[in-house]
Formats: structure tokens, C-alpha cells, sequence
């Protein structure tokens, strides 16, 4: 575990399912932990730096290893509604909305478009943060993009235009520093980083 910015952590793990490198957060002033698997040393290592209290997914796809980690802790899970359904049989996850206060400091804003429940949060800590979950990734040479094709369904040109809708309305956010549940973490220079991506697109468009 590494620390992005004071009081953030994170770490990269290997999901077996999709046989790539993921990402998860722990935002200790918050108590809150973000699309989290296991790190390596496992619950203790992130008992080390503090105890959570919530578990917050940014879509319904990203569970990961959330249930073992709400029993050490004794965590409560969170998701938008829009996502609810796919724990119908469980585990115990606890609906938010979009414009949420879903921790201290932490607002889960609206990206949509890739599923209904896609959410970005808005971390209010040091330079302001934005976590994204699917519709923003960082590939392996550092640049952003959005996720290929092949993931968006029917109509991928469709979800790019209503993605770049989305992340364009979250430029208006106070914000320098960008983490992902895929790929590594902009400390500074995000909100640049992510205009001049919208940018390019708009070109390519």
C-alpha cells in the first residue's frame, strides 16, 4: 500500500477473474474503503493505518473482495440503487444516491452511461480527488482512456458521446488528484490531465 496523498491510500492486486491488475483505496479520514480486494499482508495490513467503517463500490460490478473485508471490520456496504439488484440474494449492500454525502468528505456524483450506476466520488481531502469506476480508466503508459469497445455494449459510440457528457460536467469539481479501479493514480495534474483527454476526444469525435 502506498500513499497517494495524505491520508490515501493505494494498492494494486491481480483479479484473477478478469486476469488483470486492479485497483483499491482506503481514505482513512473517511473510514471509507473503495472498490477494495485484499492487499498483500491482507486485514491487517489495512488495520495498520485505520479501521474502516464503510465500503463504497463505484458500480455493482465491483464487489471484489468487499464481504470478507465488512466481517473483520464489521463494515457496511454501500452502492448506488441503481445497481442494488445484483445483490438480491447478497451479500447485505446498502443503497446511496447520486449527490450523496456517503462518507465524510465524499460525494458520489453521477457518470452513467456505461451502466446507470457508474459513479464517480468526490474526494474533498487536500487538492480534491475524483475516483472513477469503469468510465475512466489509465492504461498501462500512463494515458487515460476510456474502456474498449468490446465493453460498451450495442452502441459504443453512443456511451463514449454520454460518457464524455458526464465526465465533462465533473471538470466543474474541485479537483487535482485522479485514482481509478483501473490503473494507477494521477497525484497531481488531474484536472488538466482529464480536459485535455475530453479535448482529444472531442477531436476524434
Amino acid at each position: 500500500m502506498d500513499e497517494v496523498l495524505p491520508g490515501v491510500l493505494h494498492w494494486t492486486t491481480f483479479h484473477e477473474g478478469i486476469r488483470r491488475p486492479v485497483h483499491s483505496h482506503f481514505f482513512v479520514e473517511a473510514a471509507a474503503l473503495f472498490d477494495p480486494r485484499l492487499p498483500e499482508g491482507g486485514v491487517d495490513e489495512i488495520a495498520r493505518h485505520g479501521r474502516p467503517e464503510r465500503i463504497l463500490l463505484s458500480n455493482r460490478h465491483h464487489l471484489r473482495h468487499a464481504e470478507c473485508l465488512a466481517e473483520a471490520f464489521g463494515c457496511t456496504i454501500h452502492a448506488h440503487r441503481a445497481g442494488i439488484h445484483e445483490f438480491r440474494d447478497g451479500p447485505d449492500v446498502r443503497p446511496f444516491e447520486f449527490g450523496d454525502e456517503v462518507a465524510p468528505n465524499t460525494v458520489a456524483l453521477e457518470v452513467g452511461a456505461l451502466t446507470p450506476e457508474d459513479t464517480a466520488f468526490h474526494l474533498r481531502t487536500g487538492p480534491g480527488i475524483l475516483l472513477f469506476a469503469d468510465a475512466l480508466i489509465r492504461q498501462d503508459g500512463g494515458e487515460l482512456a476510456f474502456v474498449p469497445d468490446a465493453l460498451m455494449g450495442d452502441d459504443p459510440a453512443g456511451v463514449r458521446a454520454g460518457l464524455g457528457q458526464a465526465l465533462r460536467r465533473l471538470l466543474d469539481c474541485d479537483f487535482d488528484a485522479l485514482l481509478f479501479a483501473h490503473g494507477e493514480p494521477v497525484a497531481r495534474g488531474g484536472h488538466q490531465a482529464l480536459a485535455e483527454f475530453l479535448a482529444r476526444h472531442d477531436g476524434a469525435g
